[in-house]
């Protein structure tokens, strides 16, 4: 979701199966994803953090996107959870090449950390500094040991021009608030009560999508995946949020304004 003189406000799924439920709201031919990217205009893949996808396969998925649709995409659990972001060049360089294939379609990596890894100040600022030699485009880290929560930890990530990821359901107190670079804003929803289950109710989706649309105003793009697949709700809450962000929009407002 995009607007002239703003920077992009994108929403999505963490994947785009599309439960049969929502099929009368995406287009009738294609295929999941093709059906997808035609009310979505962002993905994020999972998947990668379990196993490789050859160049071949990214490439197949961008063709299948139009122009202004992006792709986040999970760094290996090699990087994150094995090699704990140490020594962990050769399976970045490894996936980086694969993802490569996603050319401009490729609009955010997500870096997802093992509530176990705690926060340490060298470690942090060599693989940032290793990963930005490699690439220039946006990232976002999800920690979640509660020692990332911090003014230093923060300022680390700000240095490198990395966004710390909301993440809900919130675990730490100092995460109640999305982090580091303030150009970025990564939002994921897994649910809540019940992890990757629970659907959101229309009004906290209300205040997310305000909140979303105040952080673009202030000159962040922003993302916002909905994780809760496993009964199928993340569809039709992204959907939700996407047209209740639009009816925020400045331009909508000023419509509304001027009318009689």
């Amino acid at each position: 979701m995009t607007n002239p003189g703003l920077p992009p406000l994108r929403f999505g799924c963490a994947g785009w199966s599309l439960p049969r439920a929502q099929w009368p709201n995406f287009p009738a031919e294609g295929s999941h994803l093709a059906r997808y990217a035609q009310r979505f205009d962002a993905v994020e893949i999972d998947t990668s953090f379990y196993r490789p996808h050859r160049l071949e396969t990214y490439a197949r998925w961008a063709a299948s996107t139009p122009a202004h649709f992006r792709f986040a995409v999970k760094l290996p659990k090699t990087v994150t959870h094995e090699r704990q972001l140490v020594d962990a060049m050769q399976p970045f360089d490894a996936f980086l090449a694969q993802v490569a294939g996603l050319g401009d379609r490729l609009g955010c990596l997500l870096v997802q950390l093992a509530p176990r890894l705690a926060f340490d100040a060298d470690v942090v600022q060599r693989f940032l500094a290793d990963v930005r030699e490699r690439h220039a485009g946006r990232l976002a880290l999800e920690p979640r040991h509660a020692s990332w929560f911090t003014p230093e930890a923060d300022a680390l990530l700000a240095r490198f021009e990395v966004g710390r990821v909301l993440a809900d359901p919130v675990l730490h107190d100092g995460a109640t608030a999305p982090g580091g670079w303030p150009g970025l804003v990564y939002v994921r929803m897994h649910g809540t009560p019940r992890v990757y289950w629970s659907a959101y109710d229309e009004a906290l989706l209300a205040s997310v999508a305000q909140r979303l649309r105040q952080a673009q105003a202030e000159g962040a793009e922003c993302w916002c995946v909905l994780d809760n697949t496993a009964g199928g709700a993340a569809v039709g809450n992204a959907l939700s949020l996407a047209r209740q962000a639009a009816e925020s929009a400045p331009e909508h407002n000023n419509t509304e304004t001027a009318s009689p």
